[in-house]
């Protein structure tokens, strides 16, 4: 009889033994396996960094010379370096030039259809009409020309537009300046609408409020 407690009493703690180790085995399985699960991690996608690739006949813009046209990509070895560029045209100072693909961050492609209709509302707001020497006002605007941003040179049309109450007349300086950058808007005007150049003009000169005053003096 005592020998049957024994024995039960044996096989009674080998269960909970079992048991133990049973449980101590799950949890470590557990944690190995929670180590293993690692939280989930957006990958955030990076912007591109590829240089643009423009294509024969697209329109351009270079800042200091306004809209041209990709005539041709061609290559050329300077030093034993290989190197691609563009030939473009500016047509409207009959100038070609050339550039260089990895220096093309001087070029942007010509405007949407929305920009254009954006700066047709800037052309239509009063012109800002600074305080300032007209020397240092004349510098500013010839940087805005020059810039290549499309709503700068809106806005320096819309600024110096002679046809207005504001500005009855103008110096020589300031009418260069306003068909410098009247011109420039215009071509990509033609450029991006893809209208003749007396189209654009009539556009232009509507947002202006040249036309009426045109319209006045015949």
């Amino acid at each position: 009889m005592l020998h049957l407690t024994k024995i039960k009493t044996l096989k009674t703690t080998k269960i909970k033994n079992n048991s133990k180790s049973a449980l101590k085995a799950s949890e470590k399985k557990n944690t190995i396996s929670g180590a293993d699960e690692k939280p989930e991690i957006k990958k955030i996608k990076k912007q591109a960094t590829e240089k643009r690739i423009y294509n024969l006949k697209d329109y351009v813009v270079y800042p200091k010379h306004g809209v041209g046209k990709i005539t041709a990509v061609e290559k050329a070895t300077i030093g034993e370096i290989d190197i691609q560029f563009y030939k473009i045209l500016v047509e409207k100072e009959k100038l070609t030039l050339t550039v260089p693909i990895n220096q093309q961050s001087k070029l942007r492609p010509i405007a949407s259809t929305n920009q254009i209709n954006k700066c047709i509302s800037i052309l239509k707001t009063k012109p800002k009409i600074k305080r300032t020497m007209w020397s240092r006002r004349a510098q500013e605007y010839d940087q805005k020309i020059n810039s290549g941003k499309i709503y700068e040179l809106a806005e320096v049309v819309k600024d110096l537009n002679k046809n207005t109450d504001i500005i009855a007349d103008q110096s020589y300086s300031e009418r260069q300046l306003f068909e410098k950058a009247y011109e420039r808007l215009k071509s990509e005007f033609e450029a991006v609408l893809k209208i003749n150049s007396e189209e654009v003009q009539k556009k232009m000169d509507k947002a202006l409020g040249r036309v009426k005053i045109l319209d006045e003096a015949e």
